[in-house]
């Protein structure tokens, strides 16, 4: 166990490998080496998110990574055993368990996180408000695709219904028809 330490902390302070690598390259270690009679997955689960905080990839203070990992629980065991065969050797291969830690863990993750956020925003009208506030912001004539450009992550029908909602309430006037129209404040 000291020598696993001592190898990933020189590791870690010289940024030659992608902590995104190393993080579970070392928890990998840690789990064929096995020290603790019990409680070993649950250890490598916590040190996988201490490490990720480290690394400024905090996700996992929003979503249960632990919970992830007990979703997928068959391909944590199946990963698990593809890459600690031959570990004792040298003759692993990492490949499987990077997969899974990057593609399964850490990005069902921050999907997650992102979907929750997006339910929490547009309950909250944030995406209208994004909208509204960019239109204020305009100087000039301008188009939808300005404003497509200003809330990129606004779909067309809102932006279209929104515009729409201003000229009937007499804050905007259109100026011509169709992609190529123009709109200005009134």
């Amino acid at each position: 166990m000291q020598q696993l330490h001592e190898r990933f902390n020189t590791l870690w302070q010289s940024d030659e490998i992608e902590p995104l690598l190393l993080i579970p390259t070392y928890v990998l270690d840690f789990l064929c080496i096995h020290p603790f009679s019990d409680g070993n997955g649950r250890m490598a689960r916590l040190l996988t998110l201490l490490l990720l905080y480290k690394a400024d990839y905090e996700v996992g203070r929003f979503i249960s990574l632990e919970r992830i990992v007990e979703r997928t629980k068959e391909s944590y065991y199946d990963t698990l055993y593809q890459s600690s065969q031959n570990w004792h050797e040298g003759q692993h291969s990492l490949l499987p368990w990077w997969e899974y830690f990057l593609g399964v863990v850490v990005l069902s993750a921050y999907r997650e996180f992102e979907q929750r956020v997006g339910l929490v925003t547009s309950v909250k009208g944030a995406k209208t408000a994004m909208v509204l506030d960019a239109l204020n912001n305009m100087s000039g004539d301008f188009s939808i695709k300005d404003l497509q450009e200003r809330c990129p992550t606004v779909g067309i029908d809102l932006i279209r219904r929104i515009l729409r909602q201003e000229r009937e309430a007499g804050r905007l006037e259109c100026l011509g028809r169709g992609p190529d129209a123009r709109w200005r404040k009134k």
